[in-house]
């Protein structure tokens, strides 16, 4: 699915460019996660060998900006917010993009204000089959350019197989999600489907496939997370579990060996395949990358760590998760969120709350400090972020001549 995007130029980045291209030329397979060293000294920059924009981010942004050029004369909007990044959306808006409504599905332009001659755009999250319907009834084509992520795509196809073959779907995501929204509505149409949110709700569910607690406690547990006719006792007989493509793809994994589990217990090895269906193919590959790659930063050691990303981003939140268990981890959207060499701006996790911290940076030198983002995040904010803190710390004259190196690796590639 390799293939190159035309991606508007202030969304790269010199430094992280050039580390990129240097490791894609040592490493075409892929397969070290050790992270790429920068080293100016009294500051040492590590970064993950895979972050930001994925496939399915530039291939959104890269129709969002052909749907802006192509119609000029006309009405532009986006159902919602294209992927979770707040400098991406600003600037979509800037060039007179309208948002239909918040990414939790509250309208802020009723449809009934849209004319056919409008251009809707359809997010990287997809949309669900009744939002569909509701702009076709307008004369309003989504699927013009329709930006859903092909691997979110997949997870609905895999979802109607499963459907088909007669199972019921368990959506791994948060429900409130816009693309578990969208999985959902279209998972419904061929299969009884639920939502669960993490393994504490799984151990739930499994309780209910073992048969250890009784069908009519299932609604309290699940109720607004299931399709309409849900019936425990015909629809836990046999499943399949899909995700939201942004989870923890560790997390997804333990839900699907606890579900199985669970279903060997109750209907033991020879029947198990008729119970339960192999899913694995549903996990999205940049998902999975970001987040060993992320298992590789923690393997090198550091003494903090920096997430770059949108503070809506469920991809993002789940490598700060990772990091967090390890080192002090901080959180931030861009580079402004670094105000001071002794006072940083990040999003708490836990309280969901924007807080300030001083100290951040250890007085240790050399300090190495961690760095990743997610697969929403333009690499030009995780180039300003160490060109922040360098400046703050007095190194940024060492940044070109540190990569002088991979300039070299990148070089030689490109002549061979």
């Amino acid at each position: 699915m390799a293939r190159n995007f035309e991606i508007p130029v202030f969304y790269r980045s010199p430094i992280i460019a050039t580390l990129k291209a240097a490791r894609r030329a040592e490493d075409r397979l892929k397969k070290d996660l050790a992270p790429s060293v920068l080293d100016l000294g009294e500051v040492v920059f590590k970064l993950g060998r895979h972050f930001g924009f994925c496939y399915g981010v530039e291939n959104a942004i890269e129709i969002a900006y052909r749907a802006i050029s192509e119609n000029p004369d006309r009405r532009v909007f986006l159902l919602s917010e294209m992927i979770h990044n707040p400098q991406v959306n600003a600037d979509l808006v800037e060039r007179g993009v309208r948002f239909i409504m918040q990414t939790d599905g509250t309208r802020l332009i009723p449809l009934d204000d849209l004319r056919a001659e409008d251009i809707v755009i359809v997010p990287a999250f997809g949309t669900t089959v009744e939002l569909f319907e509701e702009l076709a009834q307008r004369g309003i084509d989504p699927r013009v350019y329709n930006t859903t992520c092909p691997f979110v795509e997949k997870v609905w196809n895999r979802s109607a197989s499963l459907g088909d073959q007669g199972f019921t779907v368990v959506i791994h995501g948060r429900h409130r999600h816009e693309e578990t929204r969208a999985t959902f509505s279209h998972a419904r149409l061929s299969a009884p489907c639920l939502i669960i949110r993490d393994l504490p709700e799984a151990h739930i569910l499994a309780d209910f496939l073992r048969g250890n607690r009784e069908p009519e406690e299932f609604q309290e547990h699940f109720a607004g997370r299931v399709s309409e006719g849900f019936d425990p006792e015909r629809h836990l007989n046999r499943i399949g579990v899909v995700n939201q493509t942004t989870m923890l793809a560790t997390e997804t994994q333990a839900i699907s060996n606890l579900l199985r589990e669970a279903m060997r217990e109750r209907y033991g090895d020879d029947s198990l395949n008729e119970h339960f269906a192999d899913t694995r193919d549903t996990l999205c590959y940049a998902t999975a990358e970001n987040q060993a790659a992320t298992r590789g930063l923690i393997e090198s050691g550091g003494d903090l760590a920096l997430v770059v990303g949108g503070y809506n981003s469920s991809n993002t939140s789940h490598l700060v998760e990772l990091l967090e268990q390890v080192m002090p981890t901080y959180y931030i959207k861009d580079a402004g969120e670094v105000q001071a060499i002794d006072r940083i701006c990040h999003l708490d996790l836990h309280s969901g709350n924007v807080q300030t911290t001083s100290e951040w940076l250890p007085g240790k030198r050399p300090v190495e400090i961690l760095i990743t983002a997610g697969a929403s995040c333009p690499d030009a904010l995780v180039d300003q972020v160490i060109q922040r803190v360098a400046e703050l710390t007095g190194v940024s004259e060492r940044i070109d001549p540190a990569l002088e190196s991979f300039r070299e690796i990148a070089s030689r590639s490109a002549e061979s």
